[in-house]
């Protein structure tokens, strides 16, 4: 009966505390789980001792309950930018909320952010035109998840090695432009990618990459404000590094790093994540409505004879 159930329950209970008491008085169990609605075993040893309090019931471990992690529910894996960035501005609202929203970014969608950098060289006439020769992406912890040295499809007129760092020894291992551009778009694919001046590697990998998805570093306002540096100026990478990170790069007659310069801009945009996304979700457009379907504008009823005009019908047309 119910009433047998519940004196079961209620007995069962009493044992419980009892062992609990026994457990804490031994050492072996944190007073301070009393006050919380988890039950912490300290290892194997407490366990054993668990079960062995008054020698006839054994704790189930899945009946102990386990420390619950903190996520958001309110984002999936696959959510879209915008859904991001209303995100963050939500957590925001919800208190002081840099940590939260430090937290929600890690642990939701690390891999959704990569950084990018690409090294380029001269082709065409005088070598004017720049071409791909290197790319290098890196992921939100600045791992390198992606280096190579690309052959261009117009023979290397100037290598710009003050500035690419690239010679004629690195196109020796080089793979071609249309074999290294596929390998990078599947890697961009669905990313949020953060660069500086990015649209000249986009443009260098002749691939456009959606506004809402892209971060650039040398247009965020907030950057230059924290640097000290005038809002509307021209601001390099070496200069924002220098400023608010504390480190130079670019430095030497080698030329650039493109890894290194892809980590800076990391770097950069995790400085000032929170509150760049906050102002990213102020300024998207509300989400239109979804579409009333209309069956009369189904083109497929267009040639019914209850469309058409009724002289024509009566004509016998």
């Amino acid at each position: 009966s119910p009433q047998s159930r519940s004196k079961k329950k209620s007995r069962k209970h009493q044992r419980f505390l009892e062992r609990r008491v026994l457990l804490e008085q031994k050492g072996l169990l944190s007073p301070h789980g009393r006050q919380s609605t988890q039950t912490t075993v300290a290892g194997p040893e407490a366990h054993a001792a668990l079960t062995k309090a008054d020698g006839t019931t054994t704790q189930h471990p899945g009946e102990v309950p386990k420390p619950k992690r903190v996520t958001s529910a309110s984002l999936s894996p696959s959510a879209s930018p915008d859904s991001i960035a209303r995100h963050h501005s939500v957590l925001l609202s919800q208190g002081n909320g840099s940590s939260k929203v430090r937290t929600s970014s890690l642990v939701l969608r690390p891999g959704k952010y990569v950084a990018i950098d690409c090294e380029m060289v001269g082709t065409g006439p005088q070598g004017r035109l720049s071409e791909l020769a290197r790319c290098s992406v890196v992921n939100y912890e600045g791992d390198v998840i992606y280096d190579k040295y690309i052959q261009p499809e117009l023979p290397i007129v100037d290598f710009r090695t003050r500035w690419s760092g690239i010679t004629k020894q690195h196109m020796k291992r080089a793979i071609p432009f249309k074999a290294a551009q596929a390998e990078i778009l599947k890697i961009l694919k669905d990313k949020i990618v953060v660069g500086h001046a990015i649209h000249n590697d986009f443009q260098a990998l002749k691939y456009f990459h959606p506004k809402d998805r892209t971060r650039d570093t040398s247009q965020i306002p907030v950057l230059k404000q924290r640097a000290g540096l005038p809002v509307r100026a021209n601001v390099s990478l070496k200069n924002l590094a220098r400023h608010l990170l504390h480190k130079k790069i670019q430095v030497g007659c080698k030329g650039h790093s493109s890894v290194e310069d892809a980590q800076t801009a990391m770097e950069l945009y995790r400085l000032v994540e929170v509150q760049w996304e906050k102002e990213l979700a102020r300024s998207l457009p509300p989400r239109p409505p979804s579409p009333v379907t209309d069956p009369t504008a189904d083109s497929s009823h267009y040639l019914d004879d209850q469309y058409w005009p009724t002289d024509l019908i009566s004509s016998g047309l």
